[in-house]
This record gives structure tokens, sequence and C-alpha cells, in this order.
């Protein structure tokens, strides 16, 4: 099986949180908790940026180990 990537792993999953989120059977059931598909959007909106743009930081320590 061939290995899929990352971002669209997650851009796919945020599309199906975003779904789930307006769907009519989630909504009838009122249901609350601690975690929301809000904050599950978030953590993959981190993940996402994370791999699409590495912290400057990262990105020094790399030039750095590549210049020794």
């Amino acid at each position: 099986m061939a290995e899929i990537n990352l971002i669209d792993l997650v851009s796919v999953t945020q599309y199906l949180l975003s779904q789930i989120a307006q769907h009519p059977d989630l909504l009838k059931l009122e249901y609350y908790s601690d975690l929301t598909i809000g904050d599950a959007k978030t953590a993959l909106s981190y993940l996402k940026d994370e791999r699409e743009h590495p912290l400057l930081e990262d990105i020094q320590v790399l030039g750095e180990y590549n210049n020794r």
C-alpha cells in the first residue's frame, strides 16, 4: 500500500470534522464534551502548519548542523 502524504491526511480529516460538526444527527444529540470538534480541528491546523512551515529555529539548527 502506498504511503499517503501527512498533509493530505490532515486536510481530509479537517474536512470530515467540518462535516461531522454540521451533521443534523450530531446537532440533535446536543452532545457536549470537554474536548470539541473545534479542538480537534485546531490541533490538526497546528500539525499542518508545523509540517508546511517548520519553525525558523529548526531551520537554523539544521543550517548549523550542515555547516559542521
